[in-house]
């Protein structure tokens, strides 16, 4: 698996590199591609938000499904589409709480780059999806992976914020054990999709919740604005 991992995230997941889910990955992916199948995101852009926010400085973890499947979507960052595209309607539902949480106006973008530079990791179970193929590449070896990130992240003791929206990332949450003892605040919700939104994800009020128990722990609060 020919992956180039950020020089902090490496001692705690480049040995997963030469593992049989991740050889098995490669081998999906190189197999895929060699099928002129359409991948998203590129290439260069599947470890975004390993690049964008370093180990040592994730104050808070947001966890997604599998990247957009539209073209020109996906860049790496759970929940986030590149400039110049639509906004998504689960952003869009994102948008609105923190407008209701925070006060802060919607945003005209759907780039949360800002947000992964501040330290909050936006981080898809899956890092790849067929074109047109929602959840298509879950089950083919990511997955461990991303389980190792958010072990390491959990591993700290360094209180972080895991916001889990909807069952598959607080199923995902759960297999990390150090969640239930360690020092972090875990806060769930209903998925922003249009489909749960309103069964209580719009009134969750997780960002603010997120910043106030960052401060009470000595950390600084994330700036939410876009």
């Amino acid at each position: 698996m020919n992956l180039s991992l950020p020089a902090d995230w490496r001692a705690s997941l480049e040995p997963l590199l030469a593992s049989p889910p991740l050889r098995a990955l490669g081998d999906f992916l190189d197999a895929e591609e060699r099928a002129g199948k359409t991948i998203y995101p590129p290439a260069t852009q599947r470890l975004a938000a390993l690049e964008m926010t370093p180990l040592d400085n994730v104050r808070i973890v947001i966890l997604g499904q599998d990247p957009y499947h539209g073209p020109g979507q996906a860049h790496g960052l759970a929940f986030s589409v590149q400039d110049g595209v639509k906004v998504p309607p689960s952003l869009a539902n994102i948008y609105k709480e923190l407008e209701a949480d925070l006060g802060l106006p919607r945003p005209p973008h759907g780039n949360l780059a800002r947000w992964a530079r501040q330290g909050v990791l936006l981080l898809n179970s899956a890092l790849t999806v067929e074109a047109a193929s929602a959840g298509s590449h879950q089950g083919k070896g990511w997955e461990a992976l991303t389980d190792a990130a958010i072990a390491a992240v959990a591993a700290r003791d360094v209180p972080t914020v895991f916001m889990l929206w909807g069952s598959h990332a607080q199923k995902k949450a759960a297999r990390v054990a150090r969640l239930a003892s360690g020092p972090h605040l875990v806060l769930e919700a209903p998925h922003p999709s249009p489909l749960s939104a309103h069964k209580g994800f719009l009134g969750c009020r997780h960002f603010s919740k997120a910043n106030a128990f960052l401060e009470a722990h000595g950390r600084r609060a994330v700036d939410w604005r876009i």
